[in-house]
C-alpha cells in the first residue's frame, strides 16, 4: 500500500515537474527564441497609423484671382440610438429638414435605422444634403445642436442631441460657372472629371502622408522610438493664362447672343496673339462645378473649343489670302468677274450669285466673295502650293494645348471637286482652338505659336516656381505678308458699305476680321449654319484675338450678323479695360499719342501723290477709300484734308478730268457724301427721299451727265442690308458657303 502511495507521488510529482519544465521552455521560446515575431506581432495590436491628406492645389488667374481651391467642409451624421433613446425624432427631423432641405420621411429613415440585430444603429450620414456642407450651413446645424441640448438639460437628461459634425475639406469654385469649361472639375469623391482639372491631376492632388505611432489599449498615443512619420506633399499651385475679367466680358456677350438666337451651342476663346496666351475660353450652354450633378444635359460638359470640329466657311479665307500674299500672287486692284465660276468639275458661287460685276480683289475680299478665293486658291495657288500652306498653318496637326480630349481637323484634297472648295473653307473641318491659333500667326507677324494655358506652376513645398514660356511651333509667313493681310482684313470691318464685318467695327481702334457662315448637312437648308467671326485688334499692334462661333442660331443669321456684335463687345470692353488709347489722335507733327488728347479723326492730305503711294498710306493708316478714275495721280479729294471722318466713312480718290471719270456707286451712302462726290466731279443731282442712298440712275440733261438718286431712312437701309448680306441670307444653295 505505502508503496503504491510512493509510485502515485512521484507520477504526480514528475508530471508537475515535466508541466513547468515545458512551460519554462515556452516562455524562453517566446521570449527569447520568438521575440521578434511577437514583439512585431504586440506593435501590430497597439500601433495605430493616421492618413494625414495632402491639399490639392490652388488653381488661380493670370492675376491671382483664384478660380478652384480647396476649403473647409462638414458632413452630416446622426446617432440614431441616442435620437430614440432621447425622444427627439420629430425634432432633429424638422430641424435637419429645415437646414439641409431634405426630404422628412427619407430623414425618418435614417433616424430610425437598424441594424440586422433589431438594435439602432449609431452611426448615419445624411446622404448627399449633409454631404460636405459649407461654414454657413455648419453653423445653422451647431445652433440645431446647441438648442436640442439645451433642452435635454432643462430635462434632466444627458445632453446628446444625437447630432454630429465631420470636418472635411471640399473643391470649390469661388467664381461658379465663370470658366467652366477650362476649369473641369472634381466628383464627390476626390476624383477629377473633365478640364484642367483631370489633364494635371497628378501635379494638383499631391501626395497623402501619414504618422505611425504606439498607444494604450484606450488608444491614448505614447512616447516612443519607434514613430515614424512622413508628411503630405501638397499638390502644386496653377497660375494659368486666363483673365477672369476678360473671362466675365466674354460670358457676358456670349449670354446676350446665346439668350437672342437660342443655339445648339455657342464657343469664343480669346488670345494674346503674340504669345498664344488663353485669356478666355468659354461654352454656352455650361455649367456650375459646384453642383455639377444638377446639370440637366452631359452635352453641356463638352468643352467644342478643343474637343469639336466645324467646317469653318469664309473665316478659313484668311489662310488663303495670306498664301496668296506671300506667293505674290495678291493684287488688290486687278479685276475679275464675280458672281460664279466653273472650276474643279462644279460651278461656285457668290453669296449674291448674280455677283456685283467686275470688281477688284479687295472688294472681293471685303464682300467676302467665293470666286475669289477659288481663283486664287485653286487657280493661282494649286493643290500643293495650297495644302502646303494649310499644313503649316497647323490645320493638320494638334495644337497640343494643355486640356484633354484635344481632336484634329480633317483635310479632303484628292478630288479637285473638294480642293476647288477648300479655298472659302469647305471640305475642310478645323477645331476653334485650330483656327484662332492659324489666324494668331497672322495677327503676330507669321509665327504659328502653341496655345498655352499655364503661366506658371508653384510647388508650396518648395516655393520653387516654374514660368512657361511661350512656345513657337514655326514661322510661316513672312513679317511683311503678315502685316499686309492685316491691312486687307481691316478694309472687311472698316469699310462700312462693302465689308460683311463691318458690325464688328470699334470707334478709335484699328479691327481686322473676317465672318463665316458655314451650311450644315443638306445646303438648300439655310436654318442649320455655323455662324462665327474671327479677328484681332489693334492692327498695327495686336492685343487681342477673338473666335465667336454660334452654331445653328434659330433664325436665319450670318457669321457678320449674329457672330460680329459678340466679337465687338468683348474686344471694345477689353481694350478698354487694359487701357489701349485709341489711335485716331496722332498728329502729322509727330506728337505722341496720349490718353487725353482728341480721339478725332482727319483725312490725311494725299492730292498730288501718285495714286500707289496714296493707296499704300491709307491701308496702313486703316482708311477706307475708292479710286475714280483711271489716272496714276490724285487730282481732287473727298473729303478734303484735315476734315474729320466719321467711322467707317470713305475717302474717295478723283484721278482723272471730272467729265472722263466713271460715276461710283454711291449706295449706302449718306446724302451729304453722294452730294459732294458729285459736285466734285460736275454732276448734276436730283434726289427722291432722306437718309441714305438706296438707288441710283444716271441721265443726262442738255447733253450734261445727271444722277438720280433715291434715299431712304438709316432703319430701312439696314434692313435692306440683311436681307442681302454678303454674309447670309441669300447664300449659294448648292455649296452653302459665305
Amino acid at each position: 500500500m505505502i508503496k503504491k502511495i510512493k509510485l502515485r507521488t512521484l507520477l504526480i510529482g514528475g508530471v508537475i515537474t515535466l508541466f513547468f519544465l515545458l512551460l519554462i521552455g515556452r516562455i524562453f521560446w517566446l521570449q527569447v527564441i520568438d521575440n521578434d515575431f511577437w514583439k512585431e506581432k504586440a506593435l501590430d495590436n497597439f500601433g495605430r497609423q493616421e492618413t494625414i491628406t495632402a491639399s490639392r492645389g490652388t488653381i488661380s488667374d493670370r492675376d491671382g484671382d483664384v478660380l478652384a481651391m480647396d476649403a473647409p467642409a462638414y458632413t452630416i451624421a446622426v446617432n440614431p440610438r441616442v435620437i430614440q433613446a432621447n425622444g427627439l425624432e420629430d425634432e432633429v427631423v424638422k430641424g435637419l429638414n429645415k437646414v439641409l432641405n431634405k426630404d422628412e420621411e427619407e430623414l425618418r429613415k435614417i433616424v430610425r435605422a437598424k441594424n440586422k440585430e433589431g438594435e439602432y444603429h449609431v452611426y448615419r450620414e445624411i446622404g448627399l444634403e449633409g454631404w460636405k456642407v459649407n461654414e454657413d450651413k455648419k453653423n445653422e446645424i451647431v445652433q440645431l445642436r446647441d438648442e436640442l441640448e439645451s433642452q435635454l438639460r432643462a430635462e434632466g437628461k444627458v445632453p446628446d442631441s444625437g447630432i454630429s459634425i465631420i470636418t472635411d475639406k471640399k473643391r470649390v469654385y469661388p467664381q461658379n460657372t465663370l470658366a467652366a469649361h477650362v476649369l473641369g472639375y472634381t466628383d464627390r469623391d476626390g476624383v477629377a472629371k473633365d478640364g484642367f482639372e483631370k489633364y494635371f491631376d497628378n501635379e494638383l492632388k499631391g501626395e497623402d502622408g501619414f504618422a505611425k505611432y504606439q498607444s494604450d489599449k484606450k488608444g491614448v498615443r505614447v512616447p516612443s522610438a519607434d514613430e515614424v512619420y512622413k508628411p503630405a506633399k501638397n499638390g502644386k499651385n496653377f497660375m494659368l493664362t486666363i483673365d477672369d475679367t476678360i473671362q466675365y466680358y466674354i460670358e457676358d456677350a456670349m449670354r446676350e447672343a446665346y439668350e437672342k438666337y437660342n443655339p445648339l451651342s455657342m464657343t469664343v476663346i480669346a488670345a494674346d496673339p503674340n504669345t498664344m496666351e488663353i485669356l478666355g475660353m468659354a461654352n454656352m450652354p455650361t455649367f456650375d462645378p459646384n453642383e455639377y450633378w444638377n446639370t440637366p444635359d452631359m452635352a453641356n460638359f463638352y468643352n467644342h473649343a478643343v474637343m469639336s470640329t466645324y467646317e469653318p466657311g469664309s473665316t478659313f479665307k484668311i489662310v488663303t489670302l495670306a498664301s496668296a500674299i506671300e506667293e505674290n500672287l495678291f493684287n488688290p486692284e486687278a479685276k475679275y468677274m464675280s458672281g460664279s465660276i466653273r472650276a474643279g468639275g462644279r460651278t461656285h458661287y457668290d453669296v449674291v450669285p448674280w455677283g456685283w460685276g467686275e470688281i477688284t480683289y479687295l472688294e472681293g475680299v471685303k464682300r467676302s466673295s467665293n470666286v475669289a478665293f477659288v481663283k486664287l486658291g485653286y487657280e493661282m495657288l494649286g493643290k500643293e502650293r495650297l495644302k502646303q500652306y494649310i499644313n503649316a498653318f497647323g490645320f493638320n496637326e494638334k495644337t497640343d494645348i494643355d486640356l484633354p480630349g484635344e481632336v484634329v481637323g480633317q483635310l479632303n484634297m484628292e478630288r479637285d471637286i473638294d480642293i476647288s472648295t477648300v479655298p472659302y473653307g469647305y471640305a475642310v473641318s478645323v477645331t476653334p482652338i485650330q483656327q484662332i491659333a492659324a489666324v494668331s500667326a497672322v495677327a503676330n507677324g507669321g509665327k504659328l505659336m502653341k496655345p498655352q494655358i499655364v503661366k506658371q506652376i508653384e510647388d508650396p513645398n518648395t516655393g520653387e516656381i516654374t514660368k512657361i514660356a511661350p512656345e513657337v511651333v514655326r514661322q510661316v509667313i513672312s513679317p511683311e505678308t503678315a502685316r499686309e493681310t492685316g491691312e486687307y482684313l481691316e478694309q472687311v470691318v472698316a469699310d462700312q458699305k462693302h465689308g460683311s464685318g463691318r458690325l464688328a467695327y470699334i470707334d478709335g481702334y484699328r479691327v481686322a476680321g473676317k465672318t463665316g457662315t458655314a451650311i450644315k448637312g443638306d445646303y438648300r437648308d439655310r436654318n442649320k449654319v455655323v455662324a462665327s467671326f474671327i479677328g484681332y485688334a489693334p492692327v498695327d499692334d495686336p492685343k487681342i484675338a477673338v473666335y465667336v462661333i454660334i452654331d445653328e442660331p434659330n433664325v436665319q443669321a450670318g457669321g457678320g450678323e449674329a457672330a460680329a456684335p459678340v466679337f465687338q463687345k468683348i474686344v471694345s470692353q477689353t481694350l478698354n479695360y487694359w487701357g489701349i488709347p485709341k489711335n485716331e489722335s496722332k498728329e502729322k507733327s509727330g506728337e505722341k499719342n496720349n490718353s487725353s488728347a482728341s480721339t478725332e479723326r482727319k483725312a490725311p492730305k494725299l492730292e498730288g501723290m501718285k495714286v500707289s503711294e496714296v493707296k499704300t498710306k491709307l491701308l496702313a493708316e486703316g482708311f477706307v477709300f475708292e479710286t475714280l478714275g483711271k489716272g496714276s495721280t490724285v487730282k481732287q479729294q473727298y473729303p478734303p484734308a484735315n476734315e474729320p471722318i466719321e467711322a467707317g466713312q470713305r475717302i474717295y480718290l478723283l484721278t482723272e478730268e471730272n467729265d472722263k471719270m466713271k460715276i461710283p456707286d454711291l449706295r449706302g451712302e449718306s446724302l451729304r457724301d453722294a452730294l459732294e462726290v458729285l459736285n466734285l466731279m460736275k454732276v448734276k443731282v436730283h434726289v427722291q427721299g432722306e437718309g441714305y442712298v438706296v438707288d441710283q440712275k444716271e441721265g443726262t440733261e442738255n447733253g450734261k451727265r445727271v444722277v438720280y438718286l433715291t434715299l431712304k431712312p438709316a432703319e430701312d437701309t439696314v434692313k435692306k442690308d440683311k436681307s442681302s448680306s454678303s454674309d447670309g441670307a441669300k447664300a449659294n444653295e448648292k455649296n452653302g458657303k459665305e
